[in-house]
């Protein structure tokens, strides 16, 4: 295991994009290694409330300690709106996102996250519950298997992909990364190996966390928890998490569908502030996770009806 749980990115720019009031209340929904909370904690004052979500228990370890402004929740940030009216919270100032993966997961030799270990095919993000990637090998038909790799993982070869796979689990069961990787490494071309495997799997890790369905409800429960002027801080790392994101924030909808009112007007309730940022080549360099790295800000402008 990394001895660095997981090194923030962007954290100036997206800290800076919340534009933090000194006693507002914030949720960063993807806790993880704490950076982003502990640099909010410390914009707050006394009076400043910090929600921390995160559904992997290994996050916990990060928790700040003796901080009575900030209160861990142990969930997966879809359920962002319920926990907040179980605290009683009815509106935010800011709520931040860093989605994707921790480097502490691709780093941890079991969790199956990365192809450089074999390891079990686990990938859950929560490992308390729920079914594994050996659980969608081993038991989705070959068109669920095309359909995840071509949606989730873009790759036109999914068909391919998933006719191998039915093949192999045929005679033997997938259980570690290793049995993915002797089953599929046929049809990649050796110049872009990397690359798609890469792909296969993020479609796999999607497909066992629900991460696309969870995110459309955290965005919506963002959108109408956050109070006028508040803001919505969002890192991206693929085009289809990317995508939803930037909908919202253009659309107040992830379809993206542009609605007017009588006048023709266009109806979005954020604005965006300034332009899409990526991590500079330095940071490219220290930090290859940001590598791919998008930061996307929205400020609420209308009230709730």
């Amino acid at each position: 295991m990394s001895s660095v749980y997981h090194i923030p990115v962007l954290l100036k720019e997206s800290i800076d994009g919340l534009n933090i009031v000194q006693g507002g209340t914030y949720a960063d929904v993807t806790f993880g290694g704490g950076g982003h909370s502990r640099e909010i904690l410390n914009r707050l004052d006394e009076q400043g409330r910090l929600f921390g979500f995160d559904q992997d228990a290994d996050a916990e370890q990060n928790i700040p300690q003796e901080d009575a402004r900030f209160t861990f929740v142990r969930s997966n940030f879809r359920y962002l709106w319920n926990f907040m009216r179980y605290y009683g919270v009815e509106e935010l100032d800011g709520v931040l996102a860093d989605l994707g993966v921790s480097s502490h997961h691709f780093d941890t030799e079991d969790r199956g996250f990365s192809f450089r270990f074999d390891a079990p095919l686990d990938m859950r993000m929560n490992a308390r519950e729920g079914q594994t990637a050996a659980d969608v090998l081993n038991n989705y038909d070959e068109e669920q298997l095309a359909n995840i790799f071509y949606l989730y993982g873009e790759l036109r070869d999914s068909r391919r992909l998933a006719q191998a796979i039915a093949k192999a689990r045929a005679s033997r069961p997938f259980r570690t990364t290793n049995d993915l990787l002797e089953a599929t490494r046929p049809l990649f071309v050796r110049d872009k190996e990397k690359k798609e495997v890469t792909k296969l799997f993020q479609a796999l890790r999607i497909e066992v966390n629900h991460e696309m369905d969870a995110l459309r409800d955290m965005l919506l429960a963002a959108t109408d928890l956050l109070r006028p002027g508040g803001r919505l801080v969002v890192l991206t790392y693929h085009s289809l998490e990317d995508r939803l994101v930037k909908n919202l924030m253009k659309t107040g909808n992830v379809e993206g569908q542009h609605k007017q009112d009588f006048f023709g007007n266009q109806l979005c309730p954020f604005r965006l502030i300034g332009k899409v940022i990526i991590p500079s080549a330095e940071e490219q360099q220290s930090n290859p996770r940001s590598r791919s790295a998008k930061l996307r800000i929205a400020e609420k402008t209308e009230s709730k009806d």
